[in-house]
């Protein structure tokens, strides 16, 4: 494995899972067998603000190598991607039937819906519904110790995109060792259940900002607590400086448990065409807002730019396409609508 010089290093670390993804937006052509993928995602809504970053993930052998040189292109450090020898099933399928609904079984019935051929790179695949992750057994993507460049550690902020529970264990404490100040998680739903609950104070305890979409909190919570608020604060008793909900229908929550402050930052109003990869891309584009400013409101406020942008068409690199000036004006317009939840 390639270990780069630390002068060079970019000074973040994204860990995730790339993806091969198969999409069919709410509006436009279908995405067959593309480039997808939490951590490619996060990278982008990072990149969109200026930032690269040493990507951190396990692919298969059969994983097209010229996806990973667009990174390369971009200035991200690839000594982090591990290429196993084996293939990996790591495609995905996503039918996005509106901005809140998003279907990922049964590709054959809604090809057919929508009166599309059946693409030949899906034969085979099952899309199994998702089953708790397992606390002793590492899976195919489940990033491992050896797996982070020594270099990496010279980072000094980490995002950790959705993977698995041992993933979510092993590697802040790794990268706490480091260089590392800053680390954000975003939550994996394999995990965010009530049989993961005593689970829940060591995996929270050395992360800067714990990131999760509403769902998957409501889940965690089930019989405990219903008001979105109260859970955060639940959470940020664990350890976290900021909890980050990404609500169905009123943008992003914020609970600055530092400050003792809670903001709700609203979805930039835009037109969603595709909204595969929007929670990454707001993450990646927070951890970079944070860094930046060390202010987690600016932050969210950028990450709810970046996730808009990305939502407005398909493609992992489309927000890149934005005319400069364009997310500058648009967090200004923002920042008009956020206000702040008395407690």
């Amino acid at each position: 494995m390639t270990q780069y010089p630390s002068e060079d290093f970019p000074g973040f670390v994204i860990a995730g899972c790339f993806n091969r993804d198969t999409i069919l937006p709410i509006s436009g052509p279908p995405q067959i067998d593309v480039l997808g993928g939490n951590l490619a995602y996060a990278a982008v809504g990072l990149h969109l603000w200026g930032g690269t970053a040493g990507l951190l993930a396990r692919v298969g052998q059969d994983f097209p190598e010229h996806w990973l040189a667009r990174f390369k292109d971009r200035a991200f450090d690839l000594s982090g991607v591990n290429i196993v020898s084996e293939e990996m099933d790591i495609r995905r399928f996503m039918a996005h039937e509106d901005a809140k609904v998003t279907h990922h079984h049964n590709p054959v019935q809604h090809f057919a819906d929508r009166k599309l051929a059946y693409p030949p790179s899906l034969i085979g695949f099952r899309g199994d519904k998702p089953s708790l992750n397992n606390r002793s057994d590492p899976e195919k993507q489940s990033i491992r110790f050896s797996d982070v460049p020594k270099a990496y550690l010279d980072a000094s902020a980490v995002h950790i995109c959705p993977v698995d529970y041992l993933t979510h264990m092993i590697l802040p404490p790794i990268f706490r060792q480091g260089q590392a100040s800053t680390i954000t998680l975003a939550s994996a739903p394999g995990y965010m259940d009530p049989s993961f609950w005593e689970e829940m104070p060591g995996l929270l305890s050395d992360i800067t900002a714990f990131i999760t979409p509403e769902e998957d909190l409501r889940n965690l919570f089930q019989g405990r607590r219903t008001n979105l608020w109260e859970m955060a604060e639940v959470l940020a008793g664990y350890g976290p400086e900021y909890v980050l909900i990404q609500t169905l229908d009123q943008g992003y929550f914020l609970m600055d448990a530092e400050q003792g402050k809670r903001w709700v930052v609203p979805n930039y109003p835009s037109k969603v065409v595709d909204p595969t990869g929007a929670k990454d891309a707001f993450a990646g584009a927070f951890l970079k807002g944070y860094r930046e400013h060390y202010d987690p409101l600016e932050a969210t406020i950028m990450g709810s730019i970046t996730a808009a942008l990305v939502s407005e068409g398909s493609g992992v690199f489309y927000a890149l396409d934005v005319m400069p000036g364009l997310i500058e004006a648009r967090k200004e317009a923002l920042r008009e609508l956020v206000h702040e939840v008395m407690i």
